[in-house]
């Protein structure tokens, strides 16, 4: 099985880049909390050993990924907010967080590598789409870890808020759990309306949570 490697960066600055910024996004699929992006720019001479894709890994392996990445990498995190995921559609939120997390390093890059086939319109860089990037490119994997990691740390605050939904284990995902809360507890403020589970509850007229 191939892991991802430093090859794509290489190409980047071999055709005259000199600082690229790998990004990612993760919260798409769950139908509460916001769309989180990262993005990174990892120098070549420390890399932290393991970095794969999020979702390949344990939990603990990427507890310590992400405090090593935010060690040696300049990191930018970006997020679209559950009303603008209503307002302008989860693909276009996503890339919103996307484009935020870039502008967001400390310094700006010359060169993007975005996970998946859409580039974010407003980077104002160079930049190309990796189906399945977080398996190619070290600096993708980086941050699909610091990403997720940010993530579920945001559900986690959220879950002490409004307990009862699970969103410390499911991170907003629609799991058993979680559906079955929904109907039992009503929607949160921080359920994504535009997504149709939660538009049919509303539609029949399900309570909403304060």
């Amino acid at each position: 099985m191939t892991k991802p490697d430093y090859e794509l960066e290489k190409l980047a600055i071999f055709r005259g880049a000199t600082s690229v910024a790998g990004v990612d996004e993760v919260g798409r699929g769950p139908l509460a909390g916001p769309v989180m992006a990262a993005a990174v720019v990892l120098r070549p001479d420390r890399i932290p050993e393991g970095l794969n894709d999020s979702k390949k890994l344990g939990i603990r392996k990427r507890e310590l990924l992400y405090e090593q990445i935010l060690e040696v990498a300049d990191v930018g995190f970006g997020e679209a907010s559950v009303e603008e995921i209503d307002e302008i559609n989860i693909l276009q939120a996503s890339l919103l967080a996307m484009q935020r997390a870039v502008h967001n390093l400390t310094s700006p890059p010359d060169y993007a590598l975005v996970d998946g086939k859409f580039i974010p319109k407003g980077l104002n860089i160079p930049a190309e789409g990796i189906v399945k990037g977080d398996a190619k490119s070290v600096s993708i994997s980086a941050a699909s870890i610091v990403a997720k990691i940010r993530r579920d740390r945001e559900m986690e605050s959220l879950a002490q808020q409004f307990p009862g939904y699970g969103w410390e284990r499911n991170a907003g995902y629609p799991t058993k759990e979680h559906r079955e809360a929904i109907h039992r507890l009503g929607i949160t403020p921080h359920h994504r309306r535009s997504f149709k589970p939660i538009h049919n509850i509303l539609y029949q007229g399900k309570n909403i949570t304060s």
